[in-house]
Protein backbone atom coordinates (compact mmCIF):
# COMPACT_ATOMS: atom_id res chain seq x y z
CA UNK A 1 0.00 0.00 0.00
CA UNK A 2 1.33 3.54 -1.13
CA UNK A 3 2.58 5.81 1.75
CA UNK A 4 1.20 9.50 1.56
CA UNK A 5 3.77 12.70 3.24
CA UNK A 6 1.88 15.71 4.04
CA UNK A 7 4.19 18.65 5.38
CA UNK A 8 2.70 19.34 8.58
CA UNK A 9 5.51 22.20 9.51
CA UNK A 10 2.59 25.13 9.56
CA UNK A 11 0.92 23.61 12.45
CA UNK A 12 3.23 25.08 14.77
CA UNK A 13 2.87 28.19 13.33
CA UNK A 14 3.44 30.37 17.24
CA UNK A 15 0.30 32.64 15.99
CA UNK A 16 -1.87 30.17 13.70
CA UNK A 17 -4.37 31.50 10.81
CA UNK A 18 -6.09 29.74 7.99
CA UNK A 19 -3.21 27.84 6.17
CA UNK A 20 -2.85 25.96 9.86
CA UNK A 21 -6.10 25.41 10.64
CA UNK A 22 -6.45 24.17 7.20
CA UNK A 23 -2.92 21.93 7.35
CA UNK A 24 -3.87 20.46 11.09
CA UNK A 25 -7.86 19.62 10.22
CA UNK A 26 -7.52 18.12 6.98
CA UNK A 27 -5.15 15.49 8.50
CA UNK A 28 -7.39 15.40 11.41
CA UNK A 29 -10.08 14.69 9.05
CA UNK A 30 -8.06 12.22 6.82
CA UNK A 31 -7.48 10.40 10.09
CA UNK A 32 -11.04 9.40 10.76
CA UNK A 33 -11.89 8.24 6.98
CA UNK A 34 -11.98 4.66 6.22
CA UNK A 35 -8.75 4.07 4.05
CA UNK A 36 -5.80 1.34 4.81
CA UNK A 37 -3.19 4.41 3.70
CA UNK A 38 -0.23 4.82 5.64
CA UNK A 39 0.95 9.02 5.87
CA UNK A 40 3.99 10.41 6.95
CA UNK A 41 3.57 13.79 8.38
CA UNK A 42 6.65 15.93 7.95
CA UNK A 43 7.90 18.06 9.79
CA UNK A 44 11.19 20.81 8.64
CA UNK A 45 14.08 20.02 10.75
CA UNK A 46 13.83 23.98 11.79
CA UNK A 47 10.72 22.62 13.92
CA UNK A 48 12.39 20.49 15.78
CA UNK A 49 12.72 21.90 19.19
CA UNK A 50 9.11 22.12 18.99
CA UNK A 51 8.50 17.91 18.81
CA UNK A 52 6.31 17.67 21.79
CA UNK A 53 3.94 19.78 19.65
CA UNK A 54 4.29 17.51 16.43
CA UNK A 55 0.51 16.62 15.43
CA UNK A 56 0.13 12.49 15.58
CA UNK A 57 -3.24 11.12 15.52
CA UNK A 58 -4.38 8.09 17.43
CA UNK A 59 -6.43 6.21 14.95
CA UNK A 60 -8.17 3.16 17.37
CA UNK A 61 -10.06 1.12 14.77
CA UNK A 62 -8.46 -1.72 13.10
CA UNK A 63 -7.91 -1.21 9.35
CA UNK A 64 -8.28 2.05 9.29
CA UNK A 65 -5.18 4.73 8.27
CA UNK A 66 -1.64 4.72 10.16
CA UNK A 67 0.35 7.86 11.15
CA UNK A 68 4.32 8.46 11.04
CA UNK A 69 6.55 11.82 11.80
CA UNK A 70 9.49 12.22 9.43
CA UNK A 71 11.74 15.53 9.59
CA UNK A 72 12.94 16.93 6.80
CA UNK A 73 15.39 18.77 4.90
CA UNK A 74 17.94 18.94 2.42
CA UNK A 75 20.02 17.61 2.31
CA UNK A 76 20.16 15.86 5.23
CA UNK A 77 16.81 14.01 4.91
CA UNK A 78 17.72 12.78 1.04
CA UNK A 79 16.14 9.13 1.39
CA UNK A 80 12.31 10.63 2.21
CA UNK A 81 11.53 10.34 -1.54
CA UNK A 82 12.09 6.52 -1.38
CA UNK A 83 9.78 6.29 1.54
CA UNK A 84 6.60 8.19 -0.17
CA UNK A 85 5.01 7.70 -3.46
CA UNK A 86 3.31 10.76 -2.70
CA UNK A 87 3.74 13.80 -1.56
CA UNK A 88 1.58 16.68 -0.68
CA UNK A 89 2.62 20.10 -0.02
CA UNK A 90 -0.24 22.03 1.98
CA UNK A 91 0.96 25.56 1.84
CA UNK A 92 1.70 26.47 -1.92
CA UNK A 93 5.47 26.05 -1.88
CA UNK A 94 7.03 22.96 -3.31
CA UNK A 95 8.83 19.86 -0.95
CA UNK A 96 12.03 20.25 -0.29
CA UNK A 97 13.12 16.92 -3.14
CA UNK A 98 10.88 15.87 -5.83
CA UNK A 99 8.43 12.77 -5.40
CA UNK A 100 7.23 10.31 -7.63
CA UNK A 101 3.60 12.03 -7.63
CA UNK A 102 3.41 15.43 -6.01
CA UNK A 103 -0.03 17.53 -4.88
CA UNK A 104 -0.05 21.71 -3.88
CA UNK A 105 -2.87 23.28 -2.23
CA UNK A 106 -2.61 26.98 -3.22
CA UNK A 107 -4.78 29.44 -1.26
CA UNK A 108 -4.10 32.29 -2.81
CA UNK A 109 -2.17 34.10 -5.42
CA UNK A 110 -1.78 37.48 -4.53
CA UNK A 111 1.78 37.09 -4.28
CA UNK A 112 1.41 37.09 -8.11
CA UNK A 113 -1.28 39.34 -8.70
CA UNK A 114 -1.27 41.80 -5.84
CA UNK A 115 2.03 44.53 -5.80
CA UNK A 116 0.47 46.11 -3.38
CA UNK A 117 -0.33 43.72 -1.12
CA UNK A 118 3.19 42.92 0.13
CA UNK A 119 6.79 44.01 -0.13
CA UNK A 120 8.83 43.58 -3.64
CA UNK A 121 10.88 40.68 -1.60
CA UNK A 122 7.86 38.99 -0.57
CA UNK A 123 6.35 39.06 -4.06
CA UNK A 124 9.51 37.56 -5.47
CA UNK A 125 10.14 34.63 -3.03
CA UNK A 126 6.70 33.50 -2.38
CA UNK A 127 5.44 34.07 -6.30
CA UNK A 128 8.70 32.15 -7.58
CA UNK A 129 8.02 29.30 -4.70
CA UNK A 130 4.39 29.32 -5.86
CA UNK A 131 5.12 28.97 -9.40
CA UNK A 132 7.76 25.85 -8.89
CA UNK A 133 5.01 24.11 -6.97
CA UNK A 134 2.80 24.31 -9.51
CA UNK A 135 5.34 23.35 -12.47
CA UNK A 136 6.12 20.21 -10.70
CA UNK A 137 2.06 19.47 -8.96
CA UNK A 138 0.79 16.60 -10.34
CA UNK A 139 -2.88 18.19 -9.26
CA UNK A 140 -3.08 21.31 -7.87
CA UNK A 141 -5.64 21.26 -5.16
CA UNK A 142 -7.80 25.05 -4.52
CA UNK A 143 -10.31 26.14 -2.15
CA UNK A 144 -12.40 27.99 -4.51
CA UNK A 145 -13.18 28.66 -8.20
CA UNK A 146 -12.22 31.79 -7.89
CA UNK A 147 -8.36 31.03 -7.22
CA UNK A 148 -8.19 28.35 -9.96
CA UNK A 149 -9.79 31.50 -12.38
CA UNK A 150 -6.81 32.94 -10.95
CA UNK A 151 -3.89 30.10 -12.12
CA UNK A 152 -5.53 30.20 -15.42
CA UNK A 153 -5.20 33.54 -15.92
CA UNK A 154 -1.87 34.38 -14.30
CA UNK A 155 -0.03 30.93 -14.14
CA UNK A 156 -1.21 29.29 -17.51
CA UNK A 157 -1.68 26.42 -15.14
CA UNK A 158 -3.27 23.33 -17.32
CA UNK A 159 -7.45 23.30 -15.72
CA UNK A 160 -7.39 19.66 -16.08
CA UNK A 161 -4.82 19.41 -13.05
CA UNK A 162 -6.66 21.69 -11.34
CA UNK A 163 -9.22 20.28 -8.15
CA UNK A 164 -11.19 22.57 -6.29
CA UNK A 165 -11.85 21.65 -2.90
CA UNK A 166 -13.02 23.95 -0.60
CA UNK A 167 -12.14 23.57 3.19
CA UNK A 168 -14.66 23.20 6.11
CA UNK A 169 -15.49 24.96 9.59
CA UNK A 170 -15.81 23.32 12.73
CA UNK A 171 -19.33 23.87 14.87
CA UNK A 172 -19.09 25.86 18.43
CA UNK A 173 -17.83 23.27 21.25
CA UNK A 174 -19.66 25.16 23.66
CA UNK A 175 -22.00 28.09 22.48
CA UNK A 176 -22.43 30.82 25.20
CA UNK A 177 -25.51 31.47 27.00
CA UNK A 178 -27.19 35.47 25.21
CA UNK A 179 -26.62 36.53 28.81
CA UNK A 180 -22.56 35.92 28.96
CA UNK A 181 -22.56 37.56 25.06
CA UNK A 182 -24.28 40.93 26.01
CA UNK A 183 -21.43 41.00 29.19
CA UNK A 184 -18.73 40.41 26.75
CA UNK A 185 -19.84 43.20 24.45
CA UNK A 186 -20.51 45.64 26.72
CA UNK A 187 -16.95 44.71 28.14
CA UNK A 188 -15.46 45.43 24.97
CA UNK A 189 -17.81 48.23 23.47
CA UNK A 190 -19.38 49.77 26.13
CA UNK A 191 -22.93 49.37 26.88
CA UNK A 192 -25.67 50.01 24.50
CA UNK A 193 -23.45 49.87 21.99
CA UNK A 194 -23.14 47.85 18.51
CA UNK A 195 -20.14 45.55 18.14
CA UNK A 196 -18.53 45.49 14.51
CA UNK A 197 -15.64 42.58 14.47
CA UNK A 198 -12.91 42.18 12.18
CA UNK A 199 -11.10 39.04 11.84
CA UNK A 200 -7.66 38.83 10.07
CA UNK A 201 -4.06 40.28 9.73
CA UNK A 202 -4.16 43.44 9.75
CA UNK A 203 -2.68 44.64 6.28
CA UNK A 204 -3.83 46.16 3.30
CA UNK A 205 -5.08 43.32 1.36
CA UNK A 206 -7.45 42.87 4.08
CA UNK A 207 -8.92 46.57 3.90
CA UNK A 208 -9.00 47.55 7.32
CA UNK A 209 -8.68 51.35 6.68
CA UNK A 210 -12.16 50.43 4.56
CA UNK A 211 -13.76 49.10 7.85
CA UNK A 212 -12.56 52.23 9.22
CA UNK A 213 -13.98 54.81 6.81
CA UNK A 214 -17.47 53.60 7.22
CA UNK A 215 -17.47 52.99 10.78
CA UNK A 216 -16.93 56.94 10.48
CA UNK A 217 -20.12 57.45 8.64
CA UNK A 218 -21.91 55.25 11.10
CA UNK A 219 -23.45 56.36 14.35
CA UNK A 220 -21.14 56.74 17.61
CA UNK A 221 -23.15 53.66 18.89
CA UNK A 222 -21.04 51.66 15.96
CA UNK A 223 -17.79 50.39 17.46
CA UNK A 224 -15.29 48.29 15.70
CA UNK A 225 -13.14 45.51 17.24
CA UNK A 226 -10.08 44.54 15.38
CA UNK A 227 -8.97 41.02 15.86
CA UNK A 228 -5.79 40.54 13.69
CA UNK A 229 -1.77 40.87 14.49
CA UNK A 230 0.22 43.22 12.24
CA UNK A 231 0.85 42.89 8.88
CA UNK A 232 1.61 44.48 5.44
CA UNK A 233 0.05 47.40 5.54
CA UNK A 234 -0.76 47.90 9.26
CA UNK A 235 1.36 50.74 10.15
CA UNK A 236 -1.04 53.20 8.00
CA UNK A 237 -4.07 51.59 9.87
CA UNK A 238 -2.78 53.10 13.29
CA UNK A 239 -1.77 56.02 11.88
CA UNK A 240 -5.39 56.28 10.70
CA UNK A 241 -7.23 55.52 13.75
CA UNK A 242 -5.04 58.43 15.68
CA UNK A 243 -5.30 60.79 12.86
CA UNK A 244 -8.89 60.33 13.09
CA UNK A 245 -9.12 59.63 16.47
CA UNK A 246 -10.99 56.74 16.60
CA UNK A 247 -9.56 55.12 19.37
CA UNK A 248 -13.03 55.69 21.67
CA UNK A 249 -14.81 53.36 19.00
CA UNK A 250 -11.81 50.95 18.16
CA UNK A 251 -10.26 47.86 20.20
CA UNK A 252 -7.31 46.73 18.77
CA UNK A 253 -6.69 43.66 20.46
CA UNK A 254 -3.99 42.12 18.46
CA UNK A 255 -3.30 38.45 17.57
CA UNK A 256 -6.81 36.87 19.47
CA UNK A 257 -6.00 32.66 19.76
CA UNK A 258 -8.57 30.47 18.47
CA UNK A 259 -10.83 29.90 21.97
CA UNK A 260 -11.09 33.26 22.55
CA UNK A 261 -12.21 34.01 19.09
CA UNK A 262 -15.22 31.92 19.68
CA UNK A 263 -15.97 34.10 22.33
CA UNK A 264 -16.00 37.27 19.61
CA UNK A 265 -17.49 35.73 16.89
CA UNK A 266 -20.42 34.99 19.74
CA UNK A 267 -20.52 38.48 21.21
CA UNK A 268 -20.66 40.29 18.15
CA UNK A 269 -23.54 42.42 16.47
CA UNK A 270 -22.00 41.67 12.98
CA UNK A 271 -18.78 40.77 11.21
CA UNK A 272 -17.51 43.24 8.98
CA UNK A 273 -14.90 41.55 6.01
CA UNK A 274 -14.77 43.93 3.14
CA UNK A 275 -10.97 42.11 2.09
CA UNK A 276 -9.86 42.78 -1.35
CA UNK A 277 -8.29 39.70 -2.26
CA UNK A 278 -9.35 36.16 -0.73
CA UNK A 279 -8.66 33.09 -1.79
CA UNK A 280 -11.16 31.37 0.38
CA UNK A 281 -12.37 33.10 3.77
CA UNK A 282 -12.30 31.24 6.92
CA UNK A 283 -13.67 33.97 9.18
CA UNK A 284 -16.49 34.96 6.93
CA UNK A 285 -17.10 30.67 7.23
CA UNK A 286 -16.34 30.57 11.02
CA UNK A 287 -18.82 33.63 11.69
CA UNK A 288 -22.11 31.82 9.51
CA UNK A 289 -21.60 28.78 11.62
CA UNK A 290 -21.75 30.91 15.07
CA UNK A 291 -25.17 32.44 14.18
CA UNK A 292 -23.06 35.74 13.27
CA UNK A 293 -24.29 38.00 10.57
CA UNK A 294 -21.74 38.85 7.34
CA UNK A 295 -21.68 41.97 6.07
CA UNK A 296 -18.52 41.13 3.20
CA UNK A 297 -17.15 42.34 -0.06
CA UNK A 298 -18.68 40.96 -3.06
CA UNK A 299 -15.46 40.02 -4.52
CA UNK A 300 -12.61 37.59 -5.08
CA UNK A 301 -13.55 34.09 -3.66
CA UNK A 302 -16.12 35.49 -1.02
CA UNK A 303 -19.37 34.58 -2.48
CA UNK A 304 -18.87 31.53 -2.79
CA UNK A 305 -18.35 30.38 0.89
CA UNK A 306 -21.13 32.64 1.79
CA UNK A 307 -23.51 32.04 -0.62
CA UNK A 308 -27.07 34.05 -0.17
CA UNK A 309 -26.40 33.53 3.32
CA UNK A 310 -24.05 37.33 3.74
CA UNK A 311 -24.79 40.91 2.53
CA UNK A 312 -22.37 41.79 0.24
CA UNK A 313 -20.86 45.02 -0.48
CA UNK A 314 -18.29 47.25 -2.18
CA UNK A 315 -15.23 46.88 -0.57
CA UNK A 316 -13.96 50.14 -2.19
CA UNK A 317 -17.25 52.33 -0.98
CA UNK A 318 -16.97 52.95 2.54
CA UNK A 319 -21.26 54.13 2.42
CA UNK A 320 -21.67 50.96 0.80
CA UNK A 321 -20.17 49.01 3.90
CA UNK A 322 -21.64 51.25 6.43
CA UNK A 323 -25.27 50.51 4.84
CA UNK A 324 -24.57 46.59 5.09
CA UNK A 325 -23.55 46.93 8.42
CA UNK A 326 -26.54 49.37 9.34
CA UNK A 327 -28.79 46.27 7.70
CA UNK A 328 -27.35 43.64 9.25
CA UNK A 329 -27.35 44.96 12.86
CA UNK A 330 -30.57 46.76 12.57
CA UNK A 331 -32.92 45.12 10.70
CA UNK A 332 -34.11 42.50 12.70
CA UNK A 333 -36.20 40.81 9.58
CA UNK A 334 -32.58 40.62 7.62
CA UNK A 335 -30.56 39.81 10.17
CA UNK A 336 -32.69 36.67 11.67
CA UNK A 337 -32.32 35.74 7.83
CA UNK A 338 -29.16 36.18 7.56
CA UNK A 339 -28.27 33.91 10.98
CA UNK A 340 -31.24 31.25 9.65
CA UNK A 341 -29.48 31.20 6.44
CA UNK A 342 -25.62 31.59 7.91
CA UNK A 343 -26.15 28.05 10.15
CA UNK A 344 -27.13 26.47 7.24
CA UNK A 345 -24.67 27.33 4.44
CA UNK A 346 -21.92 26.88 7.24
CA UNK A 347 -23.86 23.22 7.47
CA UNK A 348 -22.38 22.36 3.78
CA UNK A 349 -18.52 23.19 4.49
CA UNK A 350 -17.11 20.13 6.60
CA UNK A 351 -13.82 18.67 7.27
CA UNK A 352 -14.72 15.41 6.41
CA UNK A 353 -16.03 16.65 3.34
CA UNK A 354 -12.59 18.04 2.62
CA UNK A 355 -10.52 15.39 3.53
CA UNK A 356 -12.41 12.42 1.49
CA UNK A 357 -12.49 15.00 -2.01
CA UNK A 358 -8.65 15.30 -0.82
CA UNK A 359 -8.09 11.61 -0.68
CA UNK A 360 -10.02 11.46 -3.74
CA UNK A 361 -7.12 13.21 -5.25
CA UNK A 362 -4.46 10.92 -3.87
CA UNK A 363 -5.97 7.75 -5.04
CA UNK A 364 -6.63 9.10 -8.31
CA UNK A 365 -2.59 9.64 -8.88
CA UNK A 366 -1.78 6.59 -6.66
CA UNK A 367 -3.86 4.32 -9.18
Amino acid sequence: MATIALDATYILDTNPTGIATYSRRLIESLAELDTRRHFLLCYRLSRCSKRREFLRPAVGRPGGPTFSVRLFQRPFTFWLPWQAELFHSIAQRPPAFRFRREVVTVHDVFPITGPAYSTPEFQRKFSSLLREALARADRILTLSEYTAAQLLQHCGVDRQRIRVIPGGVDAPEKPIPPEARLRERERLVGEGNHMLLTVGVLETRKNVIGALRALQLLPERYRLVLAGGDGYGSEAIHAFIREQRLEARVQVLGYVPADRLQVLYQSASALLFPSLEEGFGFPMLEALARGLPVVASGTSALPEVGGDAALYVDPRDPSDIAAGATTAVESPAVRQELIDRGLARARQFTWRRTAEETLKVYEELLG
